[in-house]
């Protein structure tokens, strides 16, 4: 029995050594030998500009695979390149009421992100995500209001962003 078991605890050893691929909880396949990752300025692009928001979502993604995976972030040279573009930062009203007024707008932010993987060119991606935030239009897009809004929008876009990209979902 003791036998078995050191058999067993040698071959599953020898599985997980021998792996190409090193799999996280989070869901992400990283290649062997991928280290780092970059993530390049995106630019705001959008036909209406809010200031800060190119700042705020590129920090964001970056924490995003800081905390989802093992790898460094890198200002050049990186294993692993995320850049793009914002290109849709849109207030729009989505439901009316009985006097033909805006009851909710709606937040929409649009990003095309390109995708780069030195080890693996089989890997690239160039693909356009985007999400919106409900709000009441009784509400302006300040302050509170807007914070929530850039949290839901940027928590929805990084990880579809990591899922496409790292997780291949």
């Amino acid at each position: 029995m003791r036998f078995l078991t050191y058999f067993i605890l040698c071959a599953l050893s020898l599985v997980m050594i021998s792996c190409k691929v090193s799999y996280g909880f989070t869901g992400a396949s990283i290649p062997a030998g991928t280290q780092t990752f970059q993530v390049n300025y995106f630019q705001n692009n959008a036909a209406l500009v809010e200031p800060g928001l190119d700042r705020d979502f590129t920090l964001a993604l970056q924490d995003l695979i800081l905390n989802q995976t093992s790898l460094d972030l890198v200002n050049s040279g990186g294993d692993l390149v995320y850049e793009g573009e914002i290109t849709e930062y849109r207030i729009s009203p989505t439901t009316a009421t009985a006097e033909n007024k805006a009851a909710q707008n709606r937040l929409t932010i649009g990003v095309n992100v390109r995708f780069y993987d030195r080890n693996n060119p089989e890997g690239d991606l160039e693909q356009r995500f985007s999400f919106f935030y409900d709000y009441p239009a009784t509400a302006q897009l300040i302050g509170g209001t807007r914070d929530t809004a850039f949290a839901e929008i940027f928590e929805r876009l990084t990880q579809d962003i990591f899922n496409a990209t790292l997780a291949k979902w």
